[in-house]
């Protein structure tokens, strides 16, 4: 009997949220640390990269002229 408990035990683990477990693992300040993180980084990738060749003609034309 104690086998199949410490079975049961064992899949509810497994069950449990992976929010939970992030939550526990990192706690409510790192998963928020990670957000604005994640959103920054995003911002910077699109706006740096959406003027970047912009950037690199300006200065290839200015440097030739």
């Amino acid at each position: 009997m104690e086998d199949n408990k410490t079975i049961n035990e064992v899949a509810d683990e497994k069950k449990k949220s992976k929010w939970k477990q992030l939550v526990k693992k990192f706690g409510i300040g790192g998963i928020i640390f990670f957000t604005v993180k994640g959103i920054i980084t995003s911002a910077l990738i699109y706006f740096l990269g959406k003027n970047f060749w912009t950037v690199i003609s300006n200065y290839f034309t200015t440097l030739f002229d």
